[in-house]
């Protein structure tokens, strides 16, 4: 990204990598599995014709820390992560903000703004519906066609042991099978993701994230469906028109009806492109993320 400014902010917890460009209304992007900030590198110069755009890396992952977890994986619960991207953005003097995320990022992205309602203007959730929502319907298409999910929340250190040892199949399998066929991501690009995956730390870290998942955001997320509380900002979907959100859950009535379970407003679409669709047609993203966050 040209013109950026790269740094560090550290929280009570945890060192986050950040990269800065553009000028307007504060806007945080936050990246999936198994990318870091660089997966926003064509649609944040995009945004910041009309935006202060802020990529992070997540605790855990890319140039963030690791913090140490503990045995209910709290430090990377998405309540966990989400409260350093309030943090951090209040050292940027941004109190309200907006924040797109993809894929783990989006799943951040929503804890913020229900557990910080006054400091989330907009919310984008990138090709994800709630996690406890997945769950509630997981199946062999969800353990077969996306593996993280139950092979990464094992007990450490089976997966770790496991990532650690083929960092370049694990990162190959996710860009080829999840995102559009025939799709090339830059050589400088995939060597970054595969690199955090060459670190003991980073790896457990994502590993973690995984296992938080299967209790404590299930529960964050089951306690505040049971009591009504419900994302308060405008919030817009968008999901790969070629991908699992558009063709599992159709009896469901789609990801727009199992987000309106959980916000007041939402509007959304499917898009074309597989899951990594920021990273293969930017601009289309980039327009339609402009469009709802102006």
């Amino acid at each position: 990204m040209n013109n950026t400014e790269s740094f560090k902010l550290t929280t009570p917890e945890a060192t986050i990598f950040l990269q800065r460009l553009g000028s307007g209304p504060p806007l945080l992007l936050l990246h999936g599995f198994p990318q870091t900030h660089l997966m926003w590198r064509d649609v944040a110069p995009l945004l910041a014709k009309h935006f202060t755009v802020i990529c992070a890396d997540l605790r855990g992952y890319g140039r963030s820390s690791c913090p140490s977890s503990d045995a209910e994986h709290t430090p990377y619960a998405k309540r966990a992560m989400a409260n350093d991207m309030v943090l951090i953005m209040e050292q940027l003097g941004f109190p309200k903000f907006s924040v797109a995320g993809h894929d783990r990022g989006g799943r951040v992205a929503y804890r913020l703004a229900l557990d910080h309602p006054e400091r989330v203007e907009r919310l984008a959730v990138l090709d994800i519906i709630p996690t406890a929502e997945v769950w509630d319907r997981a199946d062999k298409r969800l353990a077969t066609s996306f593996w993280p999910w139950s092979l990464l929340s094992q007990p450490a250190p089976f997966p770790e042991i496991l990532i650690a040892n083929a960092p370049d199949a694990v990162i190959d399998n996710a860009l080829n099978e999840w995102g559009t066929p025939g799709t090339v991501f830059p050589t400088k690009v995939r060597n970054a993701y595969i690199e955090p995956l060459r670190n003991n730390a980073h790896v457990h870290a994502i590993c973690e994230d995984y296992r938080a998942s299967v209790v404590l955001d299930y529960d964050h997320d089951r306690h505040d469906l049971s009591n009504g509380h419900r994302i308060k900002c405008p919030v817009l979907v968008l999901w790969s028109a070629d991908s699992a959100l558009d063709n599992w859950y159709k009896t469901d009535g789609g990801p727009l009806a199992i987000w309106r379970k959980w916000a007041y407003n939402v509007q959304g679409w499917p898009v074309s492109g597989g899951h990594f669709f920021p990273e293969e047609i930017p601009e289309e993203t980039a327009i339609a993320l402009t469009q709802f966050f102006l």
